[in-house]
């Protein structure tokens, strides 16, 4: 059973790219089963429908319009995540969009049956390199939302 984790986002557009950081976070502090992969999906593209059709366990974190304060950070998990991505949300400016990639999975019967968005409100996205504070502070808060999302997965 294989469960990716995938970060999207722009590391060149602020706060966009936190779920790139994320998941690099998470990737050098884990420590627990083998067949976790890690991904920086970047600003998507039509080359991860491979990465989601041979995963069995789907978590994506990336940046979204909750329309909270910034820094926020809320989990979708299965039609709740396929909902949300639906309605436009995620705020990353990819080349198609994760409702998008999702479909073309899901046409193939290869959708993974567990799945989550682990959803981070953005302050910042507008060119640089650096995360506003708000949001560098959320990640943990998100990776801790992700490793229990993969502890429970777990068992």
């Amino acid at each position: 059973m294989k469960t990716v984790v995938l970060g999207l986002g722009n590391t060149l557009l602020g706060d966009d790219g936190v779920g790139i950081h994320a998941v690099d976070r998470l990737q050098s502090a884990w420590t627990g089963q083998d067949h976790v992969e890690f991904v920086d999906g970047g600003t998507l593209s039509f080359t991860l429908t491979d990465v989601l059709a041979d995963a069995d366990k789907l978590i994506v974190i990336d940046a979204a319009q909750l329309g909270a304060r910034p820094g926020t950070v809320s989990v979708f998990e299965g039609e709740d995540m396929d909902h949300f991505v639906r309605s436009g949300k995620c705020s990353s400016v990819h080349e198609v969009s994760l409702a998008e990639l999702l479909d073309m999975v899901r046409l193939t019967d290869d959708l993974p049956m567990k799945r989550a968005l682990v959803g981070i409100q953005p302050d910042k996205v507008d060119w640089d390199e650096k995360l506003t504070p708000e949001i560098k502070d959320a990640i943990p808060f998100a990776c801790q939302h992700a490793t229990s999302l993969l502890e429970q997965w777990q068992s």
